[in-house]
């Protein structure tokens, strides 16, 4: 009977997430999983469990390490519009130079539609970026940085909604002046 090995679950998850990240759910096998992890199939089916709820534990850590990483970011920046244009920014630089571009991105097209776990966990860090990004528009507004004539809602959204395209435009072109010129247009367009 093959013996169990102890390990650091916060290491294994972590080295588990970046081969979901580089191969995704359905091209990481359990055998790439528990070479990165440095431990067995039993020991991995023993404390965590099968694929999908090793996928889960990741995905919740990626999502949840996202969060407070926001938090801790924000509070160092004074003014509202000056933390929008650093969140836009270190979007950019994780689209055009992190290996691994979004975790969240990329399983929401590839599992959220049927894995309701997922869906749930991807929801709650869609809502979050959204309620914080949103904190900081309507701040901005009173600190008339943004004008109060806009939609902090619409401003909101269009934020959003622009750093998913701006990862399917940079994963079919590749042309890292592209996303750089629409992060500029859209700073341009909050701060008028």
């Amino acid at each position: 009977m093959a013996r169990n090995i102890e390990f650091n679950e916060e290491v294994a998850i972590q080295k588990a997430m970046e081969v979901f990240w580089k191969k995704g759910y359905s091209g990481a096998s359990m055998r790439d999983l528990t070479d990165a992890m440095q431990i067995n199939s039993s020991s991995l089916y023993n404390t965590i469990g099968d694929k999908r709820q090793l996928f889960v534990k990741c995905i919740r850590n990626y999502t949840e390490s996202r969060m407070a990483e926001a938090k801790v970011h924000a509070v160092k920046v004074k003014s509202p519009l000056k933390a929008i244009v650093s969140f836009i920014n270190d979007a950019v630089n994780t689209i055009l130079y992190s290996s691994n571009s979004c975790l969240a991105i990329k399983t929401t097209f590839e599992l959220a539609a049927d894995d309701k776990d997922v869906q749930a966990i991807l929801k709650n860090d869609s809502d979050f970026t959204h309620a914080f990004l949103l904190d900081l528009v309507q701040r901005a507004m009173v600190n008339k940085e943004i004008s109060a004539d806009e939609d902090a809602e619409m401003i909101t959204e269009y934020i959003i909604n622009a750093f998913t395209g701006w990862h399917e435009s940079y994963i079919l072109h590749r042309d890292p002046m592209k996303i750089k010129k629409m992060a500029k247009y859209l700073i341009s367009h909050i701060s008028k």
